[in-house]
Formats: C-alpha cells, structure tokens, sequence
C-alpha cells in the first residue's frame, strides 16, 4: 500500500521500461480477480516491458519522498491490430479496399487504490487516444468492461467512448461467467454505422411519420410527407 505524501502529488506520465517488470506484475495481481492472473502469464509481462507486440504508459508521482518517485503507480497496455481481424469489424463499414486499417485494443488499465480519483485513469486513456490518433491507419480505440464495473463504465462514457455491445458470459471468473460491454472510441473520421435499434426507431419513425402525413392530407392537401432523416451513429446496445 502506498500512503500519499503530498496533497497535490506531482504526475508524469512515460512509457513502460524494463525496470518496471517486477511492480507491473505486482499490481496487476492486486487489481485484477485472482483468476484473471492466469491470463496474463510472466509472457505478457515480458512482451509489455520490452515493447514486443503491446505498447504500454506508466504513470508515477515525482513528489514522493520515499525514494520511488519513478514507480509506478498507474499503467494502460494496448496492442495493435488489424482491423479485418477484429470483433467490430461491422462498426467500421469495412470493405476489402482498406485491408490496412488498425484499431488500437485497450488490454489492462489499472491505478493503486491510493492514487485514484485524481484523473491519472483518465490520463492514461488519453495517451492511447493520442497514440491512436498519431497512425494513419488507425480507426477506433476499443476494449472489453465486465458488467459490474460500474466506476469504469462512467469513466469511458465521459471519455466519448461509446457503449456498442453487451457479450452475454464473456468473462469466467471463479467458474462463473459475466457480461461484458463493448466500448469504442472512433478516431478521426470514422464513425459507427447504425445499430438495429436505431435502424428499428428510425423505421418506425418513418412509419408513423407517413401515418400521420396520410392522416393530414384527408384533411389538408396542403401537408406533405416529412422525409425520412438520415440515421446517426449508433449510441445503444446491441
């Protein structure tokens, strides 16, 4: 446990050394469910640190006195990958002439219970959006939140992260499954086609819409029938 020793703590955000391995590890296993450990094995690790295939930042407190001013005290990992290859392939109205487009995949964010609601989460999520932002081909940010972690839902939400989809079971944790929710943050351009539910209301817009125009002209000629609005990006769940 660390304890604060400064009221406005001094943080500096870096990207992940080598140095960090051992810490990394250490408060990943006191974050995450003592099951989730197994996901990520002294591999992962190793790949985060050294930068092999997974990008990853470190927050730390430059103001503590204790002689660990350049530990860490928060960390976000991610990975690129490819587009086609990926779970919201369909959010992305993809077709084979951009066989290139990546999307960045948030992995593991995580800050010690001494250090939170300060804004180093929000911190961290914002280095991977700049880190997205910086590649051509990069067209969204997105990762997987169990369905109980209410806290980390509201943050993504306020970070414009939009909520796509809930997974039914997709996590097993003590030989249990639970929910998750799909989060996606669209970079540059790039934006979500519509989801059934708001193809669904716009139908049904449309419907009524010529009802009541139908309706109008039994008794005004002079009414006209309301065109049907274009639909926007796609803010429900699926």
């Amino acid at each position: 446990m660390v304890t604060l020793t400064c009221c406005h703590p001094t943080i500096s955000y870096r990207p992940i050394r080598p140095s960090d391995l051992e810490i990394l590890e250490q408060i990943h296993g006191d974050i995450f469910p003592i099951s989730w450990i197994y996901r990520y094995e002294s591999e992962f690790f190793q790949n985060v640190v050294h930068g092999r295939g997974i990008v990853a930042w470190a927050a730390v407190d430059h103001s503590r006195d204790d002689g660990k001013s350049d530990e860490l005290i928060g960390f976000v990992t991610a990975r690129v990958v490819l587009a086609k290859d990926s779970e919201i392939v369909d959010l992305l109205n993809y077709n084979s002439a951009e066989s290139e487009w990546s999307l960045v995949y948030i992995l593991t964010l995580g800050v010690i219970d001494s250090y939170r609601n300060l804004g180093i989460a929000s911190s961290l999520i914002l280095e991977v959006i700049k880190y997205a932002s910086s590649i051509p081909t990069c067209q969204a940010v997105y990762l997987h939140v169990i369905s109980y972690n209410i806290p980390a839902m509201h943050l993504y939400k306020k970070m414009s992260f939009k909520c796509i989809r809930r997974l039914p079971g997709f996590y097993l944790i003590d030989s249990k499954h639970y929910d998750a929710y799909l989060f996606v943050y669209f970079v540059k351009a790039c934006r979500s086609p519509c989801s059934l539910l708001d193809l669904v209301t716009v139908v049904m817009r449309y419907i009524r819409m010529g009802f009541q125009s139908i309706t109008a002209k039994l008794w005004n000629d002079e009414r006209k029938v309301g065109r049907w609005s274009r639909c926007k990006e796609a803010h429900s769940l699926i």
